[in-house]
């Protein structure tokens, strides 16, 4: 057994311990009972659990929830709104977003999927090396999807 303090008290009966407990107006506790003999502390319970209960509050605080950002794209994208877009994704990978682009064709621009799939590799090339592509591109109606997530370091 275990005393209040942390000091080692020896091996007693299941009685003596809780009396002794008792009379420190804290709670027997079973910390080890496969131990031979069972191990048990003397300690306030419910100071122990609302303590453990704020360790897991602060742990579960620090994770960071992986958000999927989408960036839409066209083969006509011109230099200016592609450079600007390029800019958002690289933002979102560094804070550790995953990123679902798009490049979506409307009309016409259906017969040339080839424009698409330039625009495409122009993505690649431009963040080789910051990013992980997840999932190439695929078509799925109008629109080539492709998802890409941030490099582990």
């Amino acid at each position: 057994m275990i005393g209040a303090e942390g000091e080692q008290v020896g091996i007693l009966s299941r009685d003596e311990a809780l009396n002794m407990a008792q009379d420190a107006g804290l709670d027997l506790v079973e910390i080890q009972p496969n131990g031979d003999p069972p191990v048990c502390r003397i300690m306030d319970f419910g100071k122990f659990k609302f303590e453990m209960q704020k360790k897991a509050h602060a742990a579960k605080r620090k994770t960071k929830q992986v958000e999927i950002k989408e960036l839409k794209f066209r083969p006509s994208t011109e230099d200016g709104d592609y450079n600007v877009k390029l800019r958002n994704l690289r933002r979102f990978l560094e804070e550790g977003d995953k990123v679902k682009i798009v490049v979506r064709f409307k009309g016409r621009e259906m017969a040339h999927t080839e424009l698409g799939e330039q625009m495409v590799k122009r993505i690649q090339a431009d963040i080789r090396d910051e990013s992980v592509i997840e999932s190439f591109p695929r078509f799925e109606g109008r629109q080539m999807v492709m998802m890409v997530a941030p490099k582990r370091k």
